[in-house]
């Protein structure tokens, strides 16, 4: 197989940190070539680097046989390099077509737009994809999930021969990640390489062809799919055994603490609800992407305010009409998507922390800032966020630290319920661990929690009971010690 990347002996440093030592890299045609660690390992600098966003201090790369010195991004691309990332980089206000265009059309500004082969072009790569999307749908009116598949669309229409997908199926659901690895497959056939960046490492066994963990920016080990296993790639990774991402252990559960009678939201598209949630209990909400989740989650927010049923919390009737409502009945909630609604990223972390109670830490409408700090780095320690000081902004952070940054907001304010919205979407196994390990310490201590996951052992592993939604209603309720990954998705997917 020809090679299509080969970074050798490459090292980057920001700052005096190194994010990169010396690492060796190798992508051949018509390879699956996973890269691996926890968050803060090296993975999205190495890939920066291949994309051309950073140049390294130190060592060679070579695209397609091209010794690709002082690398941009458009000079990658121009070389065949498309990266899909987490977070859609597409124009919400533009068609689908629209942004499939940018990328596969030429660039003459001064051609005239054929708009008719234009749709039957992004209609074309929609279906190679796997997808069954309008080209005309405005992009803000798209699914994470959606924009997800039209950033995969794009990548085939500019026939791209380095794929890279960094936690590609984070927002899909298990028969939508079919449909991708099954295009996956048809690149991989083409003789494009795909590397293939994933927390999932029942995935990675999957599809990969060989794996290469880093850890700490530096590579532990490059080996081939089948002379590794999930327990020895998480040993790789972490650098020590973990025994148990589901730490789930018994807890004394109390009194109703939420409960739900026939909740409703034209809006939000839910209707009928009826749920209760008891101290010291977690309660999984699972579901296909659109059944219902998490519009349920912001009614009960009141990001979308119900118009038909009650809420109860702690035996008593409250109006949630609004978050700050919501608040003031002990109620937190953080959000499935953290970089656009779970954290500011421009802010400090010590003002994300104090962001949804103020009150505690300022007189007056002033802010007591050593108060604000010290809140702040209680949090750092107790949910162990590797930050370098309080005053860090939250952009800086890996993707597993900002989830436990827009987690600590909500400790702050001491919730009576925490609703978590995709908790441990896109954070490596170490980071799901410590995240599910402080789930428990916050059931412990008599938090009702409602968890909404799209990762079936997440929900089979942390949940005392499954709750299943289905276009919009609840389709049932299973206890722990009658679920099974079949009986969820038959409630999911049956009429």
């Amino acid at each position: 197989m020809a090679v299509l990347v080969e970074a050798k002996n490459i090292s980057k440093s920001f700052a005096g940190v190194h994010a990169l030592r010396d690492i060796s890299f190798e992508l051949c045609s018509g390879e699956v070539h996973a890269l691996v660690g926890e968050n803060g390992a090296g993975k999205s600098t190495l890939v920066k680097v291949i994309t051309g966003a950073v140049e390294p201090d130190d060592g060679t790369l070579t695209i397609l046989g091209e010794l690709a010195a002082r690398l941009t991004p458009s000079q990658a691309r121009a070389l065949g390099v498309a990266a899909i990332y987490q977070q859609p980089s597409l124009f919400p206000d533009l068609t689908v077509a629209e942004n499939i265009a940018l990328a596969v059309e030429s660039k003459d500004i001064w051609r005239r737009v054929d708009w008719k082969e234009r749709v039957k072009l992004a209609g074309d790569v929609l279906v190679r994809a796997g997808a069954a999307l309008d080209p005309m749908r405005t992009v803000k009116t798209l699914s994470m999930p959606e924009q997800q598949i039209v950033e995969i669309a794009k990548a085939i229409g500019a026939e791209a021969k380095v794929v890279i997908m960094d936690e590609p199926t984070a927002p899909l659901t298990d028969r939508e990640a079919k449909s991708l690895f099954q295009v996956i497959d048809n690149l991989r056939a083409q003789g494009a390489g795909i590397i293939y960046i994933s927390h999932r490492l029942e995935e990675v066994t999957a599809i990969a062809d060989r794996v290469t963990v880093l850890r700490d920016g530096e590579t532990v080990d490059t080996l081939p799919v089948q002379d590794i296993d999930r327990a020895k790639l998480i040993e790789l990774m972490v650098g020590r055994p973990i025994n148990a991402v589901f730490p789930k252990r018994t807890v004394p559960i109390g009194e109703q603490m939420l409960e739900l009678r026939g909740l409703g939201s034209k809006a939000a598209r839910i209707r009928d609800i009826s749920l209760s949630v008891r101290r010291g209990e977690i309660l999984g909400i699972a579901g296909l992407v659109g059944s219902g989740r998490t519009p349920l989650a912001e009614t009960i927010f009141g990001l979308t305010p119900a118009d038909s049923g009650e809420i109860r919390i702690g035996g008593a009737t409250v109006r949630v009409d609004s978050p700050r409502a919501a608040i003031a009945s002990g109620i937190g909630y953080v959000p499935e998507d953290r970089r656009q609604h779970g954290v500011v990223l421009e802010m400090p972390i010590f003002a994300n922390t104090s962001l949804a109670n103020l009150d505690c830490v300022s007189t007056g409408g002033w802010i007591r800032h050593r108060e604000e700090r010290e809140l702040a780095e209680r949090y750092i320690g107790q949910l162990r966020v590797k930050a370098p000081s309080p005053y860090a902004k939250a952009r800086t952070l890996s993707g597993g630290n900002q989830q436990k940054i827009a987690l600590a907001r909500w400790l702050a304010i001491k919730p009576r319920v925490l609703i978590l919205d995709e908790p441990t979407q896109g954070v490596d196994v170490g980071s799901k661990s410590e995240i599910h390990a402080l789930m428990m310490d916050l059931a412990e201590q008599g938090v009702a929690i409602v968890m909404i996951s799209s990762e079936l052992p997440e929900i089979l592993g942390m949940s005392d009971r499954i709750a299943v939604m289905r276009a919009g209603q609840l389709a049932g309720v299973v206890n722990r010690d009658e679920a099974t990954q079949a009986k969820i998705l038959s409630l999911a997917v049956i009429e």
